[in-house]
């Protein structure tokens, strides 16, 4: 008998989510122009910016197939009631901290769908992301060695996806303090 998602150990969801990194793909940019839209549908707000985050918003770099997307909201509304029009429309929960929730949306008993999504559900201002996106974008020499440490990183942790995100925190931390530091308050970031 086959498991549920929810049933899964962390390791046996590791081993159906693999780390799986493909070239660019120009249709990535599609993918979340058409999400941000349902998502913008689904909240019916328009206090809320929506942003396409991750290596799929990197230009020319390799990345996961999985389409990064920040909602940023107001402090004053809720995030608990923003997680259950999400749930209710089909996004999975999947973390959850005091001021950051995270969902999937793709993600099957047999494997990853076809268009696969990740939802970062943040307060206005929680976006480092955003630097580090930008940043990138400004210096295709400094993506490459992005992409040349995900790729180096690839195998060794195909089946560990909280290692591999370990192992790029250093470059991702000092970019992003680079970007800051170059690009000011761009986008209300009041966090250092």
């Amino acid at each position: 008998m086959n498991k549920s998602l929810s049933e899964m150990t962390l390791e046996e969801l590791w081993e159906l989510f693999p780390i799986i990194l493909s070239e660019h793909k120009s249709c990535w940019k599609d993918w979340y122009d058409e999400e941000k839209q349902e998502i913008a549908d689904i909240l019916c707000d328009n206090d809320f910016r929506i942003h396409h985050i991750g290596s799929t918003a990197i230009d020319h770099i390799w990345a996961k197939p999985i389409v990064d997307i920040l909602v940023e909201i107001p402090k004053s509304i809720s995030m608990e009631d923003i997680k259950e029009k999400l749930v209710n429309n089909g996004y999975i929960c999947m973390s959850e901290e005091e001021n950051r929730k995270s969902f999937n949306k793709g993600y099957t008993d047999k494997g990853f769908a076809d268009r696969v999504f990740h939802i970062h559900l943040r307060y206005d201002g929680d976006n480092d992301e955003l630097y580090f996106r930008d940043y990138m974008n400004s210096h295709p020499e400094l993506a490459k060695e992005y992409e040349e440490l995900k790729i180096s990183l690839w195998k060794k942790y195909e089946h560990n996806r909280d290692a591999y995100t370990d192992a790029k925190s250093a470059f991702v931390k000092r970019y992003t303090k680079c970007a800051k530091a170059c690009l000011g308050n761009r986008y209300g970031n009041d966090k250092s």
